[in-house]
């Protein structure tokens, strides 16, 4: 088993430091460049360690960097070897002296990938960058089996105990991990969409994001559908199917489930289908590894799906809608599509220049000449004043005003000629003509 392909890293460094090389080999989370370490990283890890290091000789102490997130191992022998476990997102290395009586007690380290950890082996000489966590070999010349992480978001502890807040794992403990979710529905972490709660290490060990996306894709389930909606529907179908047919062969009832999967079916199927086609998507050898990985995807970063971000800041892609509990607040994002070379079609002429519609008021009086409009404003002033000396309040004034004594009546003034001193008076051309 050799190293995972050498995309270029998700921080813009160089290739991934899982990569396989003429001077080692290694098995880390390359895709970083679009996935984190999930178990299907960490299962493939801890065989390639129990692969290529089952045969190797260690000898001396474990060097540690002095950036590395973990403490120092107090562990030294002059022949050891070492060996991997892998559970969820976790995998444990044991370190163990190959004469018992004379070495040390066996030494326990369980790892975390976080972001872009990953194990590779390479000659002592050639260290990699990022190689926080180094154990050497008592050949000549040495070689050093690395803990590479560029983003020192991965650590290790010492002890073999699993971290307690995990469950089961998805993949070597599928019966119990099944069982663990069905039995605590009542658990409030359930309340949360479906697409949060498949991230919980509690009851998912071994899920993450990449995962999360084609499992849901797979069976059409929307990701921000409640999460209990969902998973009591299989613990009834579960009981149901027990009532129907209790006869079933343990082979009838795999094939069953192999036909129409339910969610936690593929929780465990689909981690085990990267694992299982490790030379396909994983192995350096295969020139189109990386593309086949990104091939085999049928959700997660592929053109055309939607994409939003839970509550916890993680984007899940999905297709059609996103279901009663999306953030409120998002508009969901899509992938875009490759273009396909077209012909270059030929410019259009330009459009007209279209002008907004003016208001009605204006276009009316635009449409008016000026003369005729001016006629009108003062046969209006004309009109008020002949109100007023009626003794009637003009239109839109409130009727508690006082009203205006009539005055003594005068000689009747052609209103022609009252309109023509009104006009005479505004232009200042001097008195109104006699009448």
């Amino acid at each position: 088993m050799g190293a995972l392909p050498a995309p270029r890293a998700a921080n813009g460094g160089g290739p991934c430091p899982g990569g396989g090389s003429g001077s080692g080999g290694g098995l880390g989370p390359c895709r970083a460049a679009a996935t984190m370490p999930e178990c299907p990283e960490l299962h493939l890890a801890g065989r390639f360690i129990n692969g290529a290091c089952g045969a190797l000789v260690f000898a001396g102490g474990v060097e540690r960097s002095a950036v590395g997130r973990g403490p120092e191992v107090p562990f030294r022998s002059e022949a050891y070897g070492i060996s991997a476990t892998a559970r969820g997102k976790e995998l444990r290395l044991t370190l163990s002296a190959l004469d018992p009586a004379a070495g040390p007690p066996a030494q326990d380290l369980v790892f975390r990938f976080g972001m872009s950890g990953s194990f590779r082996l390479c000659p002592a000489a050639e260290l990699p960058r990022h190689a926080h966590l180094r154990f050497l070999t008592r050949e000549s010349p040495p070689r050093a089996l690395c803990f590479v992480d560029p983003r020192r978001f991965g650590s290790w502890r010492l002890g073999d105990a699993w971290q307690p807040e995990r469950g089961p794992c998805v993949v070597s403990e599928y019966q119990a991990f099944r069982e663990n979710v069905l039995k605590n529905l009542e658990d409030r972490a359930f309340d949360k969409p479906i697409c949060e709660v498949l991230l919980n290490q509690k009851y998912f060990n071994g899920i993450g994001n990449y995962l999360r996306a084609e499992i849901l894709y797979r069976l059409k389930i929307p990701p921000f559908e409640k999460a209990r909606t969902v998973l009591e529907a299989l613990k009834e179908q579960e009981q149901e199917r027990r009532k129907k047919d209790p006869s079933l062969t343990l082979s009838k009832k795999v094939k069953l489930r192999q036909e129409n999967p339910d969610l936690l079916e593929l929780c465990h199927s689909v981690p085990m289908e990267v694992i299982m086609a490790e030379k396909q998507l994983l192995d350096p050898e295969h020139p189109d590894n990386y593309s086949n990985f990104k091939n085999w995807l049928q959700c997660y970063l592929v053109p055309g799906m939607s994409s939003l971000r839970d509550r916890s800041g993680r984007t899940i892609w999905f297709q059609g809608e996103p279901g009663p509990m999306a953030p409120k607040g998002q508009r969901p994002r899509k992938a875009p599509r490759k273009k396909s070379p077209e012909l270059k079609a030929e410019p259009e002429a330009p459009s007209p220049k279209v002008t907004p519609r003016a208001p009605k008021q204006r276009r009316r009086a635009a449409a008016k000449p000026p003369k005729e409009e001016k006629e009108e404003q003062e046969e209006k002033e004309v009109k008020e004043e002949q109100e007023e000396q009626a003794g009637r309040p003009r239109k839109g004034r409130a009727r508690g005003r006082r009203t205006v004594s009539a005055a003594p009546a005068s000689p009747e003034v052609p209103p022609r000629v009252r309109r023509s001193r009104r006009a005479s008076a505004r232009r200042g051309t001097g008195a109104a003509p006699a009448v």
